[in-house]
């Protein structure tokens, strides 16, 4: 997917009008390196460096191989990668690496001596991305347009050095473009039924099996879990419920309840392009919640559930799933910062908020009705949700009830608690409000441990898909 195609037939005609006169021929030789993905630079060395990647346009969970060649052998090099998020904000990452005898470096075989990250990580400059210096406080990378990709640029260095270490000069570069959306998936709005969403379906007539993908707290729309299901294979809804323009009430409220999600339920299960009876549910954070209560106190039947780091009840939440004191927690009140705690910078953790131990009984979904199977990801460093406790009651909860065979886990050393996509960078803090005042949200996990808990669950997560909703 996304390779570029071209005939050797294509390529020698183009190699041969290298030699042909005039602006044309040179024009063509320059569409021939922006297709091989490699970009050459003047150098004082006979055959100048060659910085490669490929596939050159990839989506956004795959792999792609780094290599850089024509250099001197056991010689001192970094490599470089920057992007701007859809915001504009510069986002960069480095890392050290010595050329074998050949004077080659492939970043799939040979390891990071410095930089990033370290040892062999062939997409450490991916994940290992952060806000360049002097950026904004409090960044968190998530991709706002899907129909465009992140263009990053990768360049080649001479020496162990850091991109703030001057205007060293480029041995060679390369622009590798990462996508969220496959050539003909296709974007719906949806405006129905009070439903607030987007509607992502794969390419090719259907019909398909469907996700409906519910994020947390922070609100808004996020499409790019969306559009990747939909890449893959899978219609896919995200709909909006807290946070955003075109839903009733305060914005800091959760204004609807079950009524809502089950008329998205049903609205994506009545498409005529899904298949109705193959319905899954995903739900990071509060979309937890929001999902196993989906699931076993509204009379719908989905086909399966993943959860990612989140709680199996609330305290702000009515009999109708209405969270009617969001606000009041964002603006402080005393009483709801209960089981707030804060670490040594006043940033804000959120884990015992969401501990099975401190929610009331009443709060607490009617997990014994689960009926489909159920997949929940616990990211061991959470600093969010009280993952690991949540994992154990459901896990308790339905051997109790007969149906341990409904519940797996994935259970990640390292990781906190933004599961994501492969290859995003990581965010062990963000920006959580900005009104009434400031507040800075710890998320926990480590870089190397949670890029490489996002890389095993997101492959975990596509195998439960094939097996529950395909099969």
């Amino acid at each position: 997917m996304f390779r570029v195609r071209v005939s050797v037939t294509t390529i020698w005609q183009l190699i041969e009008m290298k030699n042909t006169p005039g602006p044309s021929g040179y024009r063509t030789v320059a569409s021939l390196q922006r297709i091989v993905g490699a970009v050459r630079s003047k150098s004082s060395i006979r055959q100048p460096p060659l910085l490669t990647a490929a596939p050159i346009r990839a989506l956004i969970d795959e792999q792609i191989s780094i290599e850089g060649r024509f250099l001197p052998p056991h010689f001192p090099v970094t490599v470089c990668a920057r992007m701007h998020c859809d915001d504009g904000d510069l986002w960069e990452s480095f890392a050290h690496y010595n050329t074998n005898a050949s004077g080659t470096v492939t970043l799939t075989k040979d390891p990071s001596v410095g930089g990033s990250y370290l040892g062999c990580e062939p997409m450490g400059l991916f994940w290992g991305m952060q806000p360049a210096p002097g950026e904004r406080e409090g960044l968190r990378l998530r991709k706002k347009n899907v129909e465009t990709p992140y263009m990053v640029n990768i360049s080649l260095r001479e020496g162990h050095i850091s991109p703030s270490d001057g205007q060293i000069p480029e041995l060679a570069a390369v622009t590798a473009e990462r996508w969220y959306m496959a050539p003909g998936v296709r974007r719906i709005e949806i405006r129905q039924n009070g439903v607030v969403g987007i509607l992502f379906l794969p390419p090719g007539p259907g019909p398909f099996p469907a996700m409906l993908d519910l994020w947390g707290m922070g609100g808004g729309l996020p499409e790019y879990r969306s559009s990747l299901f939909a890449s893959r294979g899978y219609a896919s809804l995200v709909i909006a419920y807290v946070g955003h323009k075109d839903l009733p009430g305060p914005p800091n409220r959760i204004n609807v309840g079950d009524s809502y999600f089950k008329a998205a339920f049903h609205l994506l299960q009545d498409h005529c392009q899904v298949v109705a009876d193959r319905v899954g549910i995903i739900g990071l954070s509060f979309g937890c919640y929001l999902t196993l209560r989906i699931a076993t106190q509204t009379g719908l039947k989905p086909s399966c559930l993943i959860c990612i780091n989140g709680p199996v009840g609330s305290k702000l939440a009515d009999a109708s799933g209405r969270t009617e004191g969001f606000d009041r927690l964002l603006a402080g009140g005393k009483s709801d910062h209960k089981y707030w705690t804060y670490d040594d910078r006043g940033h804000v953790i959120f884990k015992e908020t969401s501990s099975p131990a401190n929610l009331d009984p009443e709060n607490i979904v009617k997990l014994e009705k689960l009926t489909c199977p159920l997949m929940y990801i616990v990211g061991e460093d959470d600093l969010s949700a009280s993952s690991i406790e949540t994992a154990d009651l459901i896990e308790e909860t339905l051997r109790a009830a007969g149906k341990s065979q409904l519940f797996s886990r994935l259970s990640y050393p390292g990781a906190g608690h933004l599961i994501e996509p492969p290859y995003s960078p990581h965010s062990r803090s963000s920006m959580w409000a900005i009104k009434p005042k400031k507040l800075v949200t710890l998320w926990g996990g480590y870089p190397a441990p949670h890029a490489a808990a996002q890389e095993d669950a997101w492959k975990k997560i596509l195998d439960f898909l094939e097996n529950n909703l395909r099969c």
